[in-house]
């Protein structure tokens, strides 16, 4: 089945992007990646083999990069949707606040500009926990109704997700006639990984599984595996209630590492041999972090207890997620399978 509709889906080298694309391919769209440099298309194609796609007759490239604007242009023609999933992530080599915000927020009106001017339906932004739950505290969990608060406590890349998103929105109310928004948040994204190129709340599972986190940091945050999130982003493209709106993707309100670790230790025998068993005190942390620059990233984050609902989009699409639990094995299985972990 072939659909006349083409989706741009913006980074589609990442982990988001590329099961946003299976979807879609899956539901019989076009689909149109956009790549920094057309040289990653091969290992594109390779990771949408492994989440079980064989045949990319629906499937194109285009060249674009989110600190050029003509780029966005020529990517967005022929297109009805765009999910705008590119945006520099913590782990590029962006040292300042600048080289998350500037290209974040400028990516972002980019492609809303091209996508206006290419008379697109509807794009789909994807936001982050980041642009909700940070710089606040909060007892009960975080809805879409909570904003960031832009304080010192907010790391660069959640600084740059709350920016962008408001920049996305401010663009819709002032020069978005007729082009319609949605915006998906996701929690800590896990699920079977693709190749070596994730994202970075993989990263905790990885270190426990290769036995380099010793014992869990004392942090509670919401998870969702990447195919609910990818789900949710089509879902977020297709239904019209969905316009106007943001949604939490989490596929329960919170889970400490520790509870990660015991989810592990449960499921996995021998190959959780070297999962942590003990929960770290925090003091403990934040004097070692004065020698250890790893810590050091780890300790603003410590304590932090940061849940969050998804009752809107369960509610509001019919979105079901899948639970964390295995969310968390499927991570886990993909690592070991692929060779990541030993």
């Amino acid at each position: 089945m072939k659909n006349k509709e083409t989706v741009l889906v913006t980074g589609g080298s990442g982990f988001i992007a590329s099961y946003c694309m299976i979807a879609l391919l899956n539901n019989g769209y076009q689909v149109k990646a956009t790549l920094r440099s057309l040289k990653k298309a091969d290992l594109v194609k390779q990771m949408l083999s492994e989440g079980g796609i064989n045949n990319f007759d629906n499937l194109s490239f285009a060249e674009a990069d989110l600190e050029n604007e003509s780029s966005w242009e020529k990517a967005v023609e022929g297109c009805q949707y765009v999910i705008h999933v590119a945006s520099p992530t913590p782990y590029t080599n962006a040292t300042t606040e600048d080289d998350f915000v500037i290209p974040a927020k400028n990516g972002v009106l980019f492609v809303l500009r091209a996508a206006k001017k290419a008379g697109v339906k509807r794009v789909v932004l994807t936001s982050a926990f980041g642009a909700v739950g940070m710089g606040t505290v909060k007892t009960k969990p975080y809805t879409e109704a909570d904003w960031t608060v832009l304080n010192d406590t907010v790391a660069p890349y959640q600084r740059s997700k709350t920016i962008s998103e408001k920049a996305a929105w401010d663009f819709i109310a002032s020069e978005g006639a007729g082009m319609e928004l949605a915006v998906v948040n996701p929690t800590g994204v896990l699920g079977p990984v693709l190749s070596n190129d994730f994202s970075h709340s993989i990263q905790s599972i990885r270190q426990m599984l290769n036995g380099e986190m010793k014992a869990c940091p004392k942090i509670i945050s919401a998870y969702v595996d990447v195919r609910d999130v990818a789900d949710l982003h089509f879902k977020a493209m297709t239904l019209p209630q969905a316009n106007g709106q943001r949604f939490i993707a989490a596929a329960g309100e919170g889970y400490s590492l520790i509870d990660i670790a015991k989810v592990l230790k449960k499921n996995l025998g021998e190959k959780a041999a070297k999962v942590p068993t003990a929960e770290l005190p925090s003091w403990l942390i934040k004097l070692l972090s004065i020698f250890n620059p790893k810590l050091k990233a780890v300790a603003p984050y410590l304590g932090m207890v940061k849940r969050a609902s998804s009752e809107k989009a369960i509610n509001l699409l019919g979105w079901k997620p899948r639970s964390t639990d295995e969310a968390i094995l499927a991570t886990a299985n993909s690592l070991i399978k692929l060779g990541i972990v030993k």
